[in-house]
């Protein structure tokens, strides 16, 4: 079962957020056989961003906070921290998974 999680930018790290951004999408894209999605999470103004999300395909708790332990954003200070959550998939994309029994 996948893990959801949710990350926390600090307060005062947009400068700081654009400047590692390059190296967070290229973390992220070097790992898509691992990602089942992720996206920044965004204010209401819908361009602030204020953290991210990750669904990331993998049984081990460890090794999903270990994922977003070694993104640049985690590294570099952007987040404040993060929390990791089993996440079951019942609908992406417009495709529901619910079992019908």
């Amino acid at each position: 079962m996948p893990y959801m999680v949710v990350a926390d930018d600090k307060p005062g790290t947009a400068e700081l957020r654009a400047r590692v951004r390059p190296a967070h999408i290229a973390y992220l894209e070097s790992h898509l056989e691992r990602l089942i999605g992720a996206g920044a999470k965004l204010a209401d103004d819908g361009t602030t961003a204020i953290g991210s999300l990750y669904l990331i395909d993998t049984d081990d708790r460890a090794e999903a906070e270990r994922f977003v332990a070694e993104d640049p954003f985690m590294v570099e200070g952007v987040f404040s921290g993060f929390v990791a959550t089993r996440w079951r998939k019942a609908i992406l994309d417009g495709r529901s998974f619910i079992p019908r029994d």
